[in-house]
């Protein structure tokens, strides 16, 4: 195994000799989110419940041409946290734990579902499920579990 090509991997972002990758510098704010949540639609907001549908963008594939582990962890975090607010939540803080269980794979143009529940809204910590599903079969492909740390302990 040859570890200083490890290293350049991980140092350089796998694009040391690549003039067009991009620097992180010059990234802006919050890239991360917008760079998931483009193209994500909300179906139904109820309180409790979000659902949300997005076609899989060639951006979030990962090298197998599937739907990225981590675009999936952070829809968790997001559709998680909007479920919470729509819960009552007033504020959400800072994430305590957020678990993915991978089922199937979704592939580029496929349709999904996204749909958070919340489990518990308390003083302190807030807690929400979050399945997604194709649209066109149902298939269930991830299962997560979102569980936050709640600025406020007063609902709205």
């Amino acid at each position: 195994m040859d570890l200083e090509s490890v290293r350049r991997y991980i140092e350089k972002g796998g694009h040391e000799d690549d003039k067009r990758a991009s620097k992180i510098e010059v990234m802006p704010l919050r890239f991360f989110e917008r760079f998931v949540m483009e193209g994500l639609h909300i179906d139904l907001i109820e309180p409790g419940r979000v659902v949300c549908s997005m076609k899989v963008p060639p951006r979030l594939l990962n090298g197998s041409d599937c739907l990225h582990a981590g675009a999936t962890a952070m829809l968790v975090d997001v559709v998680g946290s909007a479920a919470l607010i729509a819960a009552g939540v007033f504020l959400t803080g800072v994430s305590v734990e957020i678990n993915v269980s991978y089922l199937d794979a979704a592939y580029a143009d496929d349709e999904i579902e996204i749909e958070a529940r919340v489990l518990r809204a308390g003083k302190a910590v807030g807690s929400a499920s979050v399945d997604f599903r194709k649209k066109k079969s149902g298939a269930i492909i991830a299962q997560g579990r979102h569980t936050k740390y709640l600025l406020i302990s007063s609902k709205m």
